[in-house]
């Protein structure tokens, strides 16, 4: 009897949780860029390692920008790749003059090969903006102009912006956008509670003078991932009012889901395993109620499927669970370019044994990346 109250008494704390991030999230409101002459130079760091397949499209969007090319730079830091990636790189600089364009070679310092890719071209920033980015990504042509227009109506250190996956109608890419839904709601509504502890590298902003004055990487440059969360909860802790998100469609950054269950894990495990080492006290609380959360479903089921008794329970908490999970999803997916959603109900029940899976995953405390294991 004891357990089956306490999964209900923890699923009780998850819905409280989720509740805030819902509250949150509505509290930040949507930026209307304004018709303002573009002012702010931008370095844009886009580490990347055999990438060849992805990159045309990139530096396509790249080409497609509606800013002005004198105020952006692009730094490509190449992390050893062993494909085409650098001679594509080459044509296409050669092709596209009017684009500053410059190519590095990555500099190994730490155990993180991005986080060595950005800091190694920090110094050959020319003015005070960078954006990151990944390549693998796509940028809309709106990209740059939307956060110019922001930077000239607030002030900031540091914006971040949200990622979109360009997704099929498959079962396996709906419950990846589901799940970075979810993820886009929690970082939309910690932000919206002044308690701003995720974001993604994909669509990153920060000035050259705070990126020096945090003193970079330094303090979890021994984890191979984080480049983005740890220097954001660095600047929070340094002046959280100075950190901000740009919620805007104009400013998505798209991306695509991975293509296996088995990279969907990988990919998971990558981006979970950092969650011990937030220095965000809140980061960590949400990261443990989610988990007690969705493991308290799970056994709540199970204890339904043999004692008649808690079936009305575990069919109201899952009714409550959905409810809470969707309307987190949904303030995410009114900042996506998607207006419908598939799979929703699959997804939800999937999902508890999917979180669960990957907290177990990431206990080994290692991982493969593109061909190297990193921890």
């Amino acid at each position: 009897m004891m357990i089956p109250l306490i999964c209900l008494l923890l699923l009780g704390g998850y819905f409280l949780t989720i509740g805030q991030l819902i509250w949150g999230a509505r509290q930040i409101r949507s930026f209307e860029s304004k018709d303002k002459t573009p002012s702010t130079f931008f370095s844009i760091i886009i580490p990347f390692r055999d990438e060849a397949q992805n990159l045309p499209r990139l530096l396509e969007s790249f080409k497609n920008l509606n800013y002005p090319h004198e105020l952006f730079e692009l730094i490509f830091v190449d992390d050893f790749s062993t494909d085409e990636s650098v001679k594509l790189l080459y044509q296409w600089r050669t092709a596209n003059g009017t684009l500053q364009t410059t190519l590095l070679e990555n500099i190994r310092l730490s155990q993180s090969p991005k986080k060595d890719a950005i800091t190694r071209a920090i110094p050959i920033v020319q003015k005070q903006w960078i954006v990151t980015t990944d390549a693998d990504c796509e940028v809309p042509t709106t990209w740059l102009s939307t956060l110019d227009s922001y930077l000239q109506t607030h002030s900031a250190n540091m914006v971040v912006g949200a990622v979109h996956y360009e997704s099929t109608s498959t079962f396996l890419d709906q419950f990846q956008l589901l799940d970075l839904l979810s993820l886009q709601g929690a970082t939309q509504g910690s932000f919206g509670m002044g308690l701003g502890f995720l974001c993604n590298g994909a669509n990153l902003a920060y000035t050259k003078s705070h990126f020096q004055q945090l003193q970079g990487f330094t303090g979890n440059d021994s984890l191979a991932s984080g480049d983005d969360v740890f220097l954001l909860q660095k600047s929070m802790a340094f002046d959280a009012s100075k950190v901000q998100y740009l919620k805007s469609k104009c400013h998505l950054v798209y991306t695509k889901p991975e293509q296996s269950w088995k990279q969907l894990l990988i990919q998971r495990t990558r981006w979970a395993s950092k969650t011990g080492n937030y220095s965000s006290v809140f980061g960590k609380d949400l990261a443990i109620w989610v988990l007690l959360g969705n493991l308290s479903w799970i056994v709540l089921g199970t204890y339904s499927l043999f004692l008649n008794v808690w079936i009305v329970a575990f069919v109201w908490a899952t009714g409550l669970k959905f409810t809470m999970d969707w309307l987190l999803i949904r303030e995410a997916q009114k900042n996506a370019a998607v207006k419908r959603l598939r799979y929703l109900l699959c997804s939800s029940l999937l999902y508890p044994f999917y979180c669960v899976f990957v907290a177990l995953h990431v206990l080994p405390g290692t991982y493969t990346w593109k061909g190297r294991k990193l921890s």
